[in-house]
């Protein structure tokens, strides 16, 4: 057993405490999390997203494979190592032990680096100067009508399936992906902590098996991809590439992306993006507003158009297929994931996402 911790591997451990030690500054020390968000994050996440981007495919879905490989035969190993050594049984399961603690210790050190430290930041509405504060039923009603109108309007000049259904009208992946850089880009001018210079979302293979487990797209911080799901309605997948784009630029936050999502979707050239943020983020308004007062809501939704109507139903019948164990442990894996980067959020009435949206209705109309 001696010679165990004599392993020169030993001191890869620190990054553990390492990694601990700077969540605790960045939750802890005002101004830790933001400073490094801006003067760091931009060029480690611009630079590394760089390189990854030279590849169409991703990287985060093969090294994913890779992992699930690796583990399984580093277990299979340890297991024929422990019959065949009968004599250094306690040493091998020591040595397995140091390994998969250094190996964790990496993985966690580079989360923390990559994106675990952003969950710290200062809020969006901090950063952008918008005003987030308890807001009226009144407000609540009027964003939504507002947000019908919009999704009626931009719904009216999409294209449509055999169905009747939306259809994204440009047909190659990546041709959208690119829209979805391009309007970051162009929404960066607003929104200077929005850094452009990023590349675009990539599509993943194994999307059915995201569906199955209610997982739209992932940020994959090891590599920073913004990952997205291509089996979902494609409605939703404009949004959906700029909330993982979202991510990327160091906004982690769940409903403060949704948020930033819906800006990039609305100063986008292109009328498949605009319709997606408007209809998604009447989506928030509306539940928001339905939780309040579902009369009014119904009355608002009843003015959607049928196309919009049609699209909202396709969405709802596509994931109401997938239901089960592999969607129950994904969404409490990820619940628990989410509650263990929480932050405070301060003053909310209807959800962050929709406050946000109801600050900037504020604002706007201030502005005029």
């Amino acid at each position: 057993m001696k010679a165990v911790f004599k392993l020169r591997r030993l001191w890869i451990l620190l990054t553990i405490p390492v990694s601990f030690a700077l969540i605790f500054a960045s939750s802890s020390l005002p101004g830790f999390a933001e400073s490094y968000a801006e003067r760091i994050y931009p060029y480690l996440s611009r630079g590394l997203n760089a390189v990854t981007s030279l590849v169409p495919f991703s990287l985060a879905e093969i090294l994913v494979y890779f992992l699930i490989a690796f583990l399984i035969a580093a277990f299979v190993r340890f297991v024929v190592r422990l019959i065949r050594l009968k004599g250094k049984r306690g040493e091998t399961a020591a040595r397995f032990l140091i390994n998969l603690l250094c190996g964790a210790g990496i993985l966690l050190f580079l989360f923390t680096i990559n994106c675990g430290i952003n969950y710290y930041r200062s809020t969006f509405a901090q950063t952008c100067g918008l005003t987030v504060k308890e807001s009226s039923s009144e407000e609540l009603i009027e964003l939504c009508k507002s947000l019908a109108e919009d999704s009626n309007a931009l719904r009216a000049k999409v294209k449509t399936d055999s169905n009747a259904v939306m259809l994204l009208h440009k047909r190659d992946f990546r041709e959208n992906a690119d829209t979805a850089r391009v309007s970051f880009d162009r929404l960066s001018a607003e929104y200077p902590l929005l850094y452009s210079g990023y590349g675009a979302p990539k599509p993943v293979l194994a999307s059915l098996a995201m569906s199955q487990c209610n997982i739209t797209g992932i940020f994959f911080p090891f590599t920073f991809e913004a990952n997205v799901n291509t089996d979902v309605p494609e409605y939703t997948i404009p949004f959906t590439m700029c909330h993982e784009l979202s991510h990327l630029r160091g906004y982690m936050r769940e409903d403060e992306a949704n948020f930033i999502a819906y800006l990039a979707c609305r100063s986008s050239d292109d009328i498949d993006f605009r319709y997606s943020g408007a209809a998604m983020a009447f989506t928030y308004a509306s539940n928001a507003l339905f939780a309040t007062d579902s009369q009014k809501a119904a009355q608002i939704f009843s003015t959607l158009s049928e196309g919009v109507r049609r699209d909202l139903a396709f969405n709802n019948e596509y994931w109401s297929r997938f239901t089960g164990p592999a969607a129950d442990a994904a969404d409490s894996i990820n619940d628990n994931y989410l509650k263990a980067n929480s932050q405070k959020d301060g003053v909310q009435s209807y959800g962050r996402m929709v406050d946000l949206l109801l600050a900037l209705q504020r604002a706007e109309k201030e502005g005029k």
